[in-house]
């Protein structure tokens, strides 16, 4: 455990060093990230500068040589001179008065910290969107006060850049975690409650979220993707959203479509204007315009699908998927059905 608090800042400077759609605290791309990453980054230099005299102050002691008797001369008795004994009442005395302040410095420094990155909850151009856990993937519905543009899709958020996003997070099943590093810190998913957190990212991007409570079997594979675009770019892809699947224009695709409705699939899964409608697992609505598969566990490729689609449970084992008989001259429809829901 020891080892792993020390080498945790140490994977996140390598982290940030590799470029990419990185998830790490020390790339903020947003205010509240950033106030975070700085924080981090003041306990850093201030504790790793303390850390860095006191073992100078220790090896000063251990080198310093040994004074003589008549220098010390109730040495013998292995009681120290009254001259001695004030000196070090002066330094432990001054050391612990030092350590209060710090604490208490920091205290007020965490404090601040936290209420500054919840300012944004008093902006009212944001937008609300409904993160629910479940195990291992999530449900994202953006709010709207008008039915008919409520969005619905999973693992994925879309968000504008420069424009607060309110995440009212809760969990259907067991306590997740909702993290998204280079946007915002930790909030617990608890059944039954709403946390809520404001997010902002300041620049476009791609940027990595995951569940940060261990949540079971597969908690390490529960990852998703948050996209932060221009304005127009969010919108048309709101708008689109909204749409209904796209009905299959070729004869290898409708029979692709048939596969699915005539399968356990449809029970499960909702794809808007066709007659699957469950609720237990991700709508596959807008499917193919998403970037991963099984939250984030591989990119949606066709090769990736096919697989997930044979044994799911030898990709990500445990998860509640079932294991869906398919005929091999069926599978091949199927995936390009699945694949143009864009």
């Amino acid at each position: 455990m020891k080892l792993r608090v020390l080498l945790t800042p140490l994977l996140l400077l390598c982290l940030t060093a590799c470029g990419g759609h990185q998830q790490s605290v020390l790339d903020p791309a947003g205010t509240q990230a950033d106030r975070i990453a700085q924080l981090w980054w003041f306990f850093l230099w201030l504790l790793g500068t303390i850390f860095v005299l006191v073992i100078a102050v220790m090896l000063g002691a251990l080198m310093r040589r040994h004074r003589g008797i008549e220098q010390e001369p109730l040495e013998t008795t292995h009681i120290p001179s009254p001259e001695t004994e004030q000196g070090l009442r002066r330094w432990v005395t001054g050391a612990s008065v030092a350590t209060i302040v710090i604490l208490l410095g920091l205290i007020v420094i965490s404090i601040a910290t936290g209420k500054s990155v919840s300012s944004l909850g008093e902006n009212k151009n944001g937008i609300a969107v409904e993160v629910t856990g479940n195990q291992w993937w999530w449900y994202v519905r953006y709010l709207n006060d008008d039915a008919s543009r409520i969005v619905t899709t999973a693992n994925e958020i879309h968000i504008p850049v420069g424009r607060p996003v309110m995440i009212r997070a809760t969990s259907n099943d067991v306590i997740h975690s909702f993290w998204v590093p280079n946007l915002h810190g930790k909030r617990d998913l608890i059944p039954s409650r709403v946390n809520v957190e404001w997010i902002q990212a300041d620049h476009p991007g791609r940027f990595r979220g995951q569940c940060a409570e261990f949540c079971g079997q597969q908690h390490a594979h529960m990852g998703l993707w948050v996209i932060a675009e221009s304005e127009h770019d969010f919108e048309k892809w709101a708008e689109h959203q909204r749409q209904p699947a796209v009905t299959p224009s070729d004869p290898l695709k409708q029979r692709g479509q048939q596969v699915f409705l005539s399968h356990a699939c449809a029970f499960c899964h909702t794809i808007t204007g066709t007659t699957a409608a469950g609720q237990v697992a991700p709508d596959l609505t807008h499917f193919g315009s998403r970037i991963s598969i099984a939250a984030a566990t591989l990119p949606n490729t066709k090769g990736n699908l096919g697989g997930w689609l044979a044994d799911p449970q030898n990709i990500k084992p445990g998860n509640h998927m079932a294991t869906v008989p398919i005929a091999s001259d069926d599978m091949e429809p199927l995936l390009e059905y699945l694949e143009s829901l864009k």
